[in-house]
């Protein structure tokens, strides 16, 4: 599922491999609160760089099938369990990289969101879909894309549900940069590298006084968009929608997964 590579005492390479598609279901889940508490315990770790096996699929979207298994699951703060990883990222010390091939479609977004630096490849697609398929953001977008993008941008994907490019979302500011696939990897293993080789305590004091300077989402802006997307997704009129997706194979590695936006035109035919 998670497929950790300790470059140094630094510098940490994460790969997702959740065939087929790379959904974000419980066992993901799992391996990241895992990894997390394994963070807290490395005072030498400086960076850490999430990417994907699959060069089509970052991070699909939220599990259908199982995603009652995360909703359900206790935590001790009482938070959605996905919020106390994203919350994790960004308050440790340590500088979070993303390296984005492929589909990253709500919680992928969301995923890559709450990490400090996001990197992709021409072959990368965001799309925040959840508005057209009868239910509301509830990992994080509804507070880290204003933040990252700006209200209009972030009510166009949202709202619009429609899939853009890494070129879009470059000019949109919801990734730093769009490097060539060819140089991606090099690109930011030589960055991640880089840093792992600073003085650890000066660059981890140097990720929060940043973060001390940037007001991040409350726990009551998270709570509210948890609770708004629950009873969403509980309303009898999402039915027919979620027999839609099913009909079109939802994750599955098809034309669906890989078409979503274009797809969604059709969702009330």
């Amino acid at each position: 599922m998670l497929r950790l590579t300790i470059h140094n005492q630094g510098y940490w390479q994460v790969t997702i491999d959740a065939p087929p598609i790379n959904v974000f279901g419980p066992d993901l889940l799992n391996g990241l609160e895992d990894l997390v508490e394994r963070m807290k315990a490395s005072p030498e770790l400086s960076v850490i760089v999430f990417d994907s096996a699959n060069p089509d699929f970052f991070i699909a979207h939220f599990d259908v099938l199982r995603g009652a298994e995360i909703l359900n699951k206790k935590t001790p703060s009482g938070i959605l369990p996905w919020f106390d990883v994203a919350q994790a990222l960004y308050e440790l010390p340590v500088v979070s990289i993303v390296s984005i091939r492929g589909r990253a479609r709500g919680v992928g977004i969301e995923f890559a969101a709450s990490c400090d630096i996001r990197f992709a490849s021409e072959r990368a697609i965001f799309g925040q879909f959840e508005v057209a398929v009868s239910s509301i953001p509830g990992g994080g977008s509804m507070e880290l894309l204003p933040l990252l993008i700006g209200r209009s941008r972030a009510m166009e994907l949202i709202v619009g549900g429609e899939d853009i490019d890494a070129s879009v979302a470059e000019r949109y500011g919801l990734i730093n940069r769009l490097i060539p696939d060819n140089q991606l990897d090099e690109f930011v293993h030589n960055l991640a590298m880089r840093i792992s080789r600073f003085d650890p305590v000066i660059t981890r004091q140097a990720k929060t006084l940043i973060n001390q300077r940037v007001a991040g989402p409350s726990i009551n802006q998270k709570n509210a968009s948890r609770s708004a997307f629950v009873q969403s997704i509980q309303r009898p009129e999402r039915k027919p929608v979620l027999e839609k997706l099913q009909e079109w194979g939802i994750q599955q590695d098809n034309d669906f997964e890989r078409n979503v936006g274009a797809y969604l035109n059709r969702i009330k035919d």
